[in-house]
């Protein structure tokens, strides 16, 4: 009786972990278009690459084995649906088109030897204490997500992949088809653009 006791409990234990999707899209569906939009920057492919996302994961139930959140492996899957996304888009995608992006104002921001200009006006401005602090709020990281929107689609996918998801420098040359030195060149611009644009937006003396 007591064997029989503990295989139920056994067998419960173990379908508890197991997800169920008739829930995915009241519980996951929200955030997973979130985050497939906030990389994509258009509503029909997020929602595309979502519902990619539940079919794949439907296909793969049977490989769930409990080690992380639901949401953590649909993201997992996710994640892959919009590397599979940018792969596909590099090979139509001529990056010379956008080499120029923020060339003129890197030109009048620095001198030959590479220091900036003491009399340019995209020279970076002194960060206050209190305006660093503010940077956890909502409305610093809402600011923040506005000025990358700014940035022509391919910078701000190569940025976002580095910086914000954390694939390393080979990892993002090969999904997108760039050159290491293409891809020093895009990081830098793209930061050097969200700086400005947080500084006019953000660190204005008259903000905050």
């Amino acid at each position: 009786m007591a064997e029989s006791e503990n295989t139920e409990l056994e067998l419960t234990s173990k379908s508890a972990k197991q997800p169920d999707p008739a829930l995915w899209v009241d519980q996951y569906g929200d955030s997973l278009y979130r985050f497939a939009y906030y990389r994509v920057n258009n509503s029909a492919l997020a929602e595309d690459l979502v519902q990619d996302t539940f079919l794949a994961a439907l296909k793969a139930l049977d490989r769930f084995k409990g080690k992380a959140s639901v949401k953590t492996w649909l993201t997992g899957i996710l994640k892959n649906k919009i590397i599979d996304h940018y792969r596909k888009n590099s090979r139509v995608t001529n990056f010379s088109e956008i080499s120029s992006f923020y060339e003129d104002e890197k030109d009048k921001a620095f001198k030959e030897d590479g220091h900036w200009r003491a009399d340019a006006s995209i020279n970076p401005s002194e960060w206050r204490p209190e305006q660093v602090t503010n940077m956890d709020r909502k409305e610093f990281l809402e600011q923040f997500r506005l000025c990358a929107d700014d940035l022509p689609e391919k910078i701000r996918q190569v940025f976002l992949l580095r910086e914000v998801d954390g694939y390393s420098s080979p990892e993002i040359c090969e999904m997108v088809g760039i050159s290491k030195q293409n891809l020093w060149t895009i990081l830098h611009r793209a930061r050097m653009a969200l700086r400005q644009c947080l500084e006019i937006h953000w660190f204005a003396p008259d903000k905050n």
